[in-house]
């Protein structure tokens, strides 16, 4: 084998070990059929339950930061980003968004924008958003019969 396909494997094969471990992660469909009815869901982060309702108003509301909503960017139900280096967030699972979002409002990650767009989201906030986007139609795939 060669060190381009040896190094392709190893990408793929990490890949596939985080995928595994997100997959096992706290999803809205994982919870109550009561509490998905009403929009509820619950964070590994500790974070309130996030209402769907009110994450989609708070997607589309423009931000004191930057001006821009999660939508401008993101696209509608967060399937259609500007930029192609920015995430496909519909469907996305509920954690990865809260931890992100909790990430970039700490200043434990960084870009230009989203850290910026999150340093006032409150908890209750970031649970909102996750849930919203958490429950849209996705267009993530994984990389099962990826070759």
């Amino acid at each position: 084998m060669t060190t381009v396909s040896l190094t392709r494997l190893a990408i793929a094969l990490a890949a596939s070990l985080v995928l595994a471990a997100c997959s096992s992660g706290d999803t809205p469909a994982e919870h109550s059929s009561a509490d998905r009815a009403e929009g509820h869901t619950s964070s590994s982060a500790g974070l309130p339950a996030g209402h769907i309702d009110a994450g989609e108003k708070l997607a589309h509301a423009k931000g004191k930061a930057t001006g821009q909503s999660c939508v401008d960017c993101h696209g509608e139900a967060g399937n259609k980003p500007i930029d192609p280096t920015y995430p496909k967030l519909g469907g996305q699972y509920y954690d990865y968004i809260a931890h992100s979002l909790e990430m970039y409002r700490d200043g434990d990650r960084e870009h230009a924008l989203m850290s910026q767009q999150a340093k006032e989201l409150t908890d209750q906030q970031i649970a909102d958003l996750a849930a919203y986007f958490g429950s849209r139609p996705t267009q993530l795939r994984d990389l099962k019969n990826a070759h």
